[in-house]
């Protein structure tokens, strides 16, 4: 188990690094999204319309947070269970997605996207959702306003800590290749 500390912004070239149970502290721009913003991004795909945000070596951050106290970037923001999104990220990874956070296992088929296409799963500690909002340090809805907590946000990480549960060469703190 190895120890990392890096940006968003160079997912692509960490993932190949990383196997499952190295610790990451992660830093820079996360998306968040869910089933029913996961829906219509699949819908604006379809149609070939502009997405809320640029996939490509993006980082999906499957919460939806609570509301915002005052003085504070962001209310409580635990990740959710992420195989509700299995339906979704395989086409989401060979687009281009860099890295995925949330928590639990995940389906054959988003494991093999995962390896196919050299990203990575990260998971975030369940139940920490207070504390982990103290490493988000700035939070705007970009997308789906309407979806309240399940809009897509973009929240800026400070060494927010996970643990690399999937990795691009198979690796699983889940299940055996």
């Amino acid at each position: 188990m190895a120890e990392y500390s890096f940006n968003t912004s160079e997912i692509k070239s960490w993932a190949p690094k990383l196997r499952a149970s190295d610790r990451v502290l992660l830093s820079g721009t996360v998306y968040t999204s869910r089933d029913a913003a996961h829906k219509r991004i699949m819908s604006l795909l379809d149609s070939g319309e502009k997405l809320p945000y640029e996939l490509d070596g993006a980082v999906v951050y499957y919460a939806g947070p609570t509301p915002t106290p005052e003085h504070l970037a962001i209310g409580s923001c635990g990740p959710t269970t992420s195989c509700r999104m299995d339906p979704f990220a395989p086409r989401m990874l060979d687009l281009g997605l860099g890295a995925m956070v949330g928590k639990g296992g995940r389906s054959p088929e988003v494991c093999e996207a995962i390896c196919r296409n050299k990203s990575v799963y990260l998971c975030a500690v369940g139940g920490a959702g207070a504390l982990a909002s103290k490493c988000i340090k700035a939070c705007e809805v970009i997308a789906f306003e309407d979806l309240g907590c399940e809009s897509v946000k973009r929240l800026e990480f400070e060494n927010f800590p996970l643990v690399v549960a999937i990795d691009c060469e198979g690796g699983s703190l889940f299940c055996d290749k």
